[in-house]
C-alpha cells in the first residue's frame, strides 16, 4: 500500500468520526481512567448538607422535651462538614445560645489553645454537642435525656463521617459508648463505635470547662492530645 493510500484512509477515517461527533479531540496524552470528576465531591457536600439540614428540623420537632422547652435555640453544629476530625462537647451554654456557634467563651478560648497545641485549627474540624440545647440552669443533662438524643447524635455522626471522633466530657462519652463510668477511668485510651457497618476510632477526654474548674487535669489531656496527633500522623490524615 502507497504513502498516498494510507493518508486518504487517514481523512477518510477523520471524515466519518466528525460527521458523527464534531466535537472529538485527539491527543497522544493517555488516558487518566483514575480521575473522579469533581462533580462527585460537589454532589456528596450536597447530600451531606441535605442530610444534615433534614436532621436538624428532626431535632427541632422533638416533642415532650424539658430541655427543648426551657432553651431559646438549638446549637446543632459548625464547622468543616468534609473534615476528618469530629469533636462532641457535651451541652451548650450561654455563650452558645447567643451565638448559636459551639464552644464559645472561655471553654472555646482554651479549646482552640488545645487544637493549636496539636496543629488543628478550629475551623477546619467539625463541632457538636451530645445535648443540642442548653440545660436549664446549665445543670448535668439526665441519663435519660442523654440516650434520647444520642440517637441523633450517632446520625450525626454518620452524617459527617470523620476518620476519628474525640469525645470531651462525661455526658459525650455516655451519649456515644453508653458507658457510666467515671471519666477519669475511661479517657486516654483509644476506643470504637460501629455506626451503619463502618467503625470509627474515638477518643475521650476531659471537656475545656471541666478543665477550667479543674486545671490540674490539664496534664492529662496534654497526654490525651499527644495520642490523638499520634493518630493523625498514623493515618496520614491531612487537613
Amino acid at each position: 500500500m502507497t504513502k498516498k493510500s494510507l493518508d486518504q484512509n487517514m481523512s477518510y477515517r477523520e471524515e466519518l468520526l466528525n460527521s458523527i461527533e464534531p466535537n472529538f479531540i485527539f491527543s497522544d496524552k493517555p488516558l487518566n481512567r483514575f480521575r473522579i470528576p469533581k462533580t462527585e465531591n460537589n454532589q456528596n457536600k450536597l447530600d451531606k448538607n441535605t442530610k444534615i439540614l433534614e436532621l436538624k428540623k428532626h431535632i427541632n420537632s422533638i416533642q415532650n422535651c424539658n430541655l427543648k422547652d426551657n432553651a431559646k435555640k438549638l446549637i446543632f453544629g459548625d464547622g468543616n462538614i468534609n473534615s476528618p476530625i469530629m469533636i462532641v462537647g457535651e451541652a451548650p451554654g450561654i455563650e452558645e445560645e447567643k451565638t448559636e456557634k459551639t464552644f464559645q467563651g472561655e471553654s472555646g478560648i482554651l479549646l482552640e489553645k488545645m487544637l493549636k497545641a496539636i496543629n488543628i485549627e478550629k475551623n477546619s474540624i467539625y463541632s457538636t454537642y451530645a445535648i443540642n440545647f442548653r440545660p436549664p440552669e446549665d445543670r448535668k443533662p439526665t441519663s435519660q435525656e442523654i440516650k434520647r438524643y444520642s440517637v441523633f447524635l450517632k446520625e450525626h455522626i454518620s452524617i459527617i463521617d470523620p476518620q476519628i471522633i474525640i469525645l470531651f466530657g462525661s455526658t459525650a462519652m455516655e451519649a456515644v459508648i453508653s458507658s457510666n463510668e467515671r471519666i477519669s477511668n475511661e479517657r486516654g485510651k483509644w476506643k470504637e463505635i460501629i455506626l451503619n457497618n463502618k467503625t470509627y476510632p474515638l477518643m475521650i477526654t476531659f471537656s475545656p470547662s471541666y478543665l477550667i474548674r479543674f486545671p490540674e487535669n490539664k496534664k492529662f489531656s496534654w497526654e490525651d492530645l499527644k495520642k490523638i496527633r499520634q493518630k493523625i500522623l498514623e493515618l496520614k490524615i491531612k487537613f
